[in-house]
């Protein structure tokens, strides 16, 4: 084998050296070319999962609303909301459309799997989503608002008709407002993804329903889907309407993240519901009452700050009015104070006068109003227990003194020895340095008339004849 020594190295041309680099070049090209274009190599996209499966709720809007940051920050090509609802409420729902709206992630509403339904609130959500889907079996509508009483809804039964929680009639100018703005903001969402507005306004107005079929027909939806894959097949180069402008959905080799539901959500879902929130926050506070009222037991006084603190997790997603709150605070405030100033019962009528009218504007939202059957029986329990707690208040502050010097006073002691001025007695089996303005004698007995320091005053004991 022959080698160059450095000085013939040296005289290498720079043609050679030139030639030796593209022939390198050449051959690098041609191993990693074919490995670039295969598509395992290549970025892979990503669309986050999203499960929707119950009534539409505070609890469901937050989870929503965190799984888009969460595809953001994923990048994640599209967002897939799973849905299979019931209804819910509308300040929900509206949250989760904004939601929706301005996200820059485009998103895809898909009713599965066979089966499930988009009613009410879920309709609203298809038609604000940038893809609706459905899966064959499933069916959506019925969007006309109905007045509920909590988180879950109530269902009509026949008869009930003339009945809501919130006594508004059919026909009535309340209802009317409702219904209308209802159908206005289904209308809009309908156009802006140039989806059958008609229909969309008719399924608020007469409560309407379709099959996936019938709503793919007329234009209510825009994809029918068997599963997952074949969804993202088919939405691949579909035009979208974003908040920018359209966009063009391009979708190649996705791997699909499933965004769980923390133990946030499900908390959540638990305490979201204003009258357990509302009694969670009267737990609280009686319980931290009840702990300053007998220091030491701590029981009490753990469990009230845990509800407390329960409660204020759950307002923060709820529409809270602090005037009804702040109303509330000042009305236990005020049956409090009843224990300790003379105001001839109204403090304690003020009181509950606060506390009651503070239940009723605690929320802001129409359809989360708190039961008035629980606000009564908390209000009226809230008197009672806070008054008994002002009545045993004032038997304590009235009760005779039994320990300390202050309980000596008005008891009899007996003379240790003579003195005139100040001397000793004995009392309780104890010797005590006294002072008093007699001579005593020893085994005299005096009375204890109060003391300073630890010298007590005493007079004679004068005998009746």
């Amino acid at each position: 084998m022959c080698y160059r020594s450095a000085k013939q190295r040296s005289r290498l041309r720079p043609a050679d050296t030139d030639t030796t680099f593209l022939l390198w070049l050449c051959a690098l090209l041609v191993f990693w070319l074919p490995i670039l274009q295969c598509p395992a190599c290549q970025a892979k996209q990503t669309a986050t999962l999203l499960e929707v499966d119950g009534a539409i709720g505070p609890a469901i809007s937050d989870y929503l609303q965190r799984g888009f940051q969460r595809s953001e920050q994923l990048q994640a090509s599209v967002i897939i909301i799973r849905i299979d609802t019931p209804g819910g409420l509308d300040h929900s729902m509206r949250q989760i459309i904004r939601a929706i709206l301005a996200s820059p992630i485009p998103v895809i509403t898909y009713v599965a799997p066979d089966g499930a339904r988009a009613a009410s609130a879920g309709t609203y959500i298809l038609y604000a989503s940038h893809v609706s889907a459905m899966s064959p079996a499933t069916n959506l509508g019925a969007a006309t608002p109905v007045a509920i009483g909590g988180i879950h809804g109530k269902q009509k039964k026949p008869g009930d008709e003339e009945k809501s929680d919130n006594n508004l009639k059919p026909g009535s100018t309340m209802e009317k407002k409702i219904i209308n703005d209802a159908s206005s903001y289904i209308k809009a969402l309908a156009a802006r993804h140039g989806r059958n507005e008609e229909w969309a306004v008719k399924a608020v107005r007469e409560s309407v329903s379709l099959s996936a079929g019938e709503a793919l027909a007329i234009g209510v939806i825009d994809i029918i889907a068997a599963n997952i894959d074949d969804l993202l097949s088919q939405v691949d180069g579909r035009q979208v309407a974003m908040e920018s402008g359209r966009e063009t959905i391009a979708l190649h080799d996705v791997t699909v993240i499933a965004i769980e539901q923390t133990w946030r959500t499900r908390l959540l879902a638990v305490i979201s519901d204003p009258n357990i929130a509302y009694i969670l926050l009267l737990l609280g506070v009686y319980g931290l009452i009840y702990e300053l009222a007998n220091p030491g037991v701590f029981l009490p006084g753990v469990a009230g700050a845990i509800a407390l603190f329960l409660a204020f997790y759950a307002f923060q997603i709820l529409p809270v009015n602090y005037s009804g709150l702040g109303l509330i605070v000042l009305g236990i405030a005020l049956l409090l104070g009843e224990a300790f100033v003379p105001s001839f019962g109204s403090l304690g009528i003020g009181g509950i006068v606060a506390f009651a009218a503070g239940s009723l504007i605690l929320m802001e939202d129409q359809q989360l109003r708190i039961s008035r059957s629980i606000i009564v029986g908390t209000t009226v329990t809230s008197a009672v227990l806070l008054l008994l707690l002002a009545g045993r208040f004032a038997t304590l502050r009235n009760r005779k003194i039994e320990s300390g010097t202050e309980a000596m006073i008005g008891k009899t002691g007996e003379a240790a020895e003579d003195f005139d001025g100040e001397g000793r007695i004995w009392f309780g089996g104890e010797s005590w340095q006294a002072r008093c303005t007699e001579s005593v004698t020893e085994g005299e007995k005096v009375r204890i008339t109060g003391h300073d320091g630890l010298c007590l005053t005493v007079e004679k004991i004068t005998k009746e004849t």
